[in-house]
C-alpha cells in the first residue's frame, strides 16, 4: 500500500516540475477529425445519411425494455398483453399513463435524435458547406426530409404541438418552447413535398433501406387526411397507384408448404422489391450480422412480442423452427374481437397468416390448463414476424425486414380520404380492390358504399396490416382510441374465458374513460428546458 501512495506523490512532483516550465504539451493536436461538420464530400455526407437511417433502425431495434413493440399495440382494439415486461403496462392501465411512464419518453429522445441527425444533413447542404455534387446534395437532402417529416409526423400524432428544431443542436439547449400544431404540419408537408419531388424512383434507390419518393407521398397522404385535406390525400394515393411502380401479390413465390401468396410476403428472402416483391414500398433491410447497409441494427424484439411462446412445450413436441415462427415470448395476444373480424374464406386468416392451431405427429396439440396453454403462452399470433435462425435457436435477436409501407395500405388511405368526402363509393371500391385479393374473388366478399365508415376502415385495416401497422398510432391519428380501445373487452369479468380474478385485474383495459388522444410530454424533458417553458398536454 505504501509504495502505491510513493508513486502517487512522485507522479504528482513530476507534474508539478514539468507545468512549471511548460503546458504547451497538454495542448491538442487532433490526427483526424470525423465530426458532422467535417464529412462535406459525397462519401461523408452519404455517411451522414446513413447514420441517419441507422438512427432510425434503432425505433425497430430498440431492446432495452423488450416490450417495447407492444407500446403500439396493447390496450387498443387488436391485443392484449400476454407475458408483459413493464413499459408497455401504462398503455392498457390508462390510469397509470403519466408524465414519468417510461414509453413516451424513450420515443421522444429517440425522435429527436434522428431530426437532429437530419439537420446536420440539411444544413450543409442548405449553408453550401457540403461539397457534393448538386445531385447528390438534393440527394441527401430529400432523404433527411423525409426522415424529418416522419418524426415530426410521429410527434405530432403523440405528442400534438411539439418543439420545432430545424438546426443541428450542437451545444445544450434548454429554453425550447411548444410550436402549435398547424406550424408542426405545416413543417411536414414542406419537407414531404420536397421530398416527392427529389426522391428517387424505387429502382434507383441505392439499397433497399433507403426511401423513394412514393414512400413520400404516402406518408403525405396519410397527413392530408389529419390535416382534413382530403383531395390532396386522394392525389397523392393516386400519384401511388397511376405510378405502375407497384402491384398487389397475388402468386405464390416461396414455395413453403405452409404458405400463401398473402404470406409470401413477409417470409424472408421474398420481402424485398429485388427479390419480386412489388407490394413493398419502403421495406427496411435485416441481413445476419448487420450487414445491410443502412438497414436494420440493435436487437430486434417483434418476433418474441408477437410470436407464442410454444418452445414452453419442447417436451411435448413442439419445437422450435421456421414453420411455427422461430422463439417467441408471447409479450400480446391478439384478442379476441381481432380474431373474430375476419368472415370465410378470406387468405388474411388463414393459418398461414393466424396462426391458431398446434400439431405434433399430425394431432392437434392440447395443454394441460386451459389458461395458461390458450391465452399466455400460446395465444392465436400473426406470422409476419416469423423467422427463424437454426445458428441461432435461443433466437436473441431476429433476422426480419420491417414492412414499413407497402401498397395495400395505399388502398386503405384512399377510402379513408373519399370518406373524407363523403365519396363512401369511391371509399368502397378502393377497399375492394383489397378485398378481391383476400377473397380471391371479384364478387365475394365485396362491400358497399352503404358498409363504409370510419369504423369499417379500421377493421379492414386491422384485417390487412395487423402486425404492420403502429395500431396506437392509427387509433390516435384518427381520433377513435378511446371509443376503439373501449371495444375490447377481453378479461372484462362479465365476459371472461378467465375464473381467476387477479388475472382479470391484471390484464384488463382499464379506465378507458381516462384515455387522453395523446401522450404526456415527457416530465424529464420538461424539467431540464429550465430557461424555457415546455407546456404539458391536458389531463397529466
Amino acid at each position: 500500500m505504501k509504495k502505491n501512495y510513493i508513486s502517487l506523490a512522485l507522479a504528482g512532483l513530476t507534474m508539478m516540475a514539468v507545468t512549471s516550465c511548460s503546458s504547451d504539451y497538454l495542448d491538442e493536436t487532433p490526427m483526424s477529425n470525423y465530426t458532422a461538420s467535417t464529412l462535406t464530400d459525397s462519401k461523408g455526407m452519404n455517411a451522414l445519411a446513413l447514420g441517419m437511417y441507422y438512427d432510425f433502425s434503432l425505433i425497430q431495434s430498440y431492446s432495452n425494455d423488450q416490450g417495447f413493440p407492444c407500446v403500439f399495440q396493447v390496450g387498443t382494439d387488436v391485443c392484449d398483453p400476454a407475458q408483459y415486461q413493464g413499459i408497455e403496462l401504462p398503455m392498457y392501465k390508462y390510469e397509470k399513463l403519466t408524465a414519468d411512464a417510461s414509453a413516451p419518453q424513450v420515443y421522444w429522445r429517440q425522435l429527436y435524435n434522428i431530426i437532429n441527425a437530419t439537420n446536420v444533413i440539411i444544413d450543409n447542404v442548405e449553408s453550401g458547406i457540403s461539397t457534393a455534387s448538386e445531385s447528390d446534395n438534393t440527394l441527401y437532402k430529400a432523404e433527411a426530409c423525409f426522415m424529418r417529416a416522419w418524426c415530426y409526423d410521429q410527434l405530432a400524432v403523440f405528442f400534438g404541438g411539439v418543439p420545432l428544431s430545424l438546426k443541428p443542436v450542437t451545444t445544450a439547449k434548454v429554453d425550447y418552447t411548444r410550436a402549435t400544431l398547424n406550424e408542426v404540419n405545416a413543417q411536414i408537408v414542406a419537407d414531404l413535398t420536397y421530398a416527392t419531388t427529389n426522391l428517387p424512383e424505387p429502382d434507383a434507390v441505392k439499397n433497399g433501406s433507403r426511401v423513394n419518393k412514393y414512400s413520400a407521398n404516402q406518408l403525405l397522404a396519410e397527413v392530408y387526411i389529419r390535416t382534413k385535406e382530403y383531395q390532396k390525400a386522394v392525389d397523392a394515393c393516386n400519384t401511388i397507384i397511376s405510378s405502375g411502380k407497384f402491384a398487389l401479390n397475388t402468386s405464390l413465390r416461396s414455395g413453403l408448404s405452409y404458405s400463401d401468396f398473402y404470406h409470401d410476403m413477409f417470409v424472408q428472402g421474398y420481402m424485398r422489391r429485388k427479390q419480386g416483391n412489388k407490394e413493398i414500398i419502403w421495406n427496411y433491410e435485416s441481413e445476419n450480422n448487420n450487414t445491410v447497409t443502412g438497414g436494420q441494427s440493435g436487437s430486434f424484439q417483434q418476433r418474441r412480442c408477437w410470436v407464442a411462446a410454444y418452445y414452453q412445450y419442447s417436451s411435448k413436441g413442439l419445437v422450435l423452427c421456421d414453420s411455427l415462427g422461430g422463439r417467441g415470448l408471447a409479450r400480446m395476444r391478439l384478442s379476441s374481437r381481432m380474431l373474430n373480424l375476419y368472415q370465410a374464406g378470406d387468405i388474411r386468416n388463414s393459418q398461414a397468416n393466424i396462426h391458431r392451431d398446434f400439431y405434433v405427429n399430425g394431432v392437434k396439440f392440447k395443454g394441460t390448463d386451459a389458461v395458461n396453454d390458450s391465452i399466455f403462452k400460446l395465444p392465436p399470433y400473426c406470422t409476419k414476424w416469423n423467422c427463424f435462425d437454426p445458428n441461432d435457436t435461443f433466437g436473441y435477436t431476429a433476422i426480419h425486414d420491417v414492412p414499413m409501407m407497402r401498397f395495400g395500405e395505399t388502398y386503405l388511405l384512399l377510402a379513408e380520404a373519399y370518406l373524407g368526402l363523403n365519396k363512401t363509393a369511391e371509399a368502397a371500391a378502393a377497399i375492394n380492390v383489397l378485398r378481391t385479393r383476400a377473397f380471391g374473388s371479384p364478387t365475394l366478399g365485396q362491400v358497399s358504399a352503404s358498409q363504409i365508415n370510419i369504423d369499417f376502415i379500421l377493421d379492414e385495416r386491422a384485417r390487412e396490416l395487423i402486425g404492420e401497422e403502429n395500431r396506437r398510432y392509427t387509433l390516435m391519428r384518427t381520433g377513435q382510441l378511446q371509443k376503439r380501445a373501449a371495444m375490447n373487452k377481453d378479461f372484462i369479468a362479465t365476459n371472461n374465458p378467465l375464473s381467476n380474478a387477479s388475472l382479470e385485474a391484471s390484464y384488463a383495459i382499464s379506465n378507458t374513460d381516462k384515455i387522453q388522444n395523446l401522450w404526456p410530454i415527457p416530465k424529464t424533458e420538461i424539467d431540464l428546458n429550465k430557461d424555457g417553458k415546455l407546456e404539458q398536454n391536458p389531463g397529466y
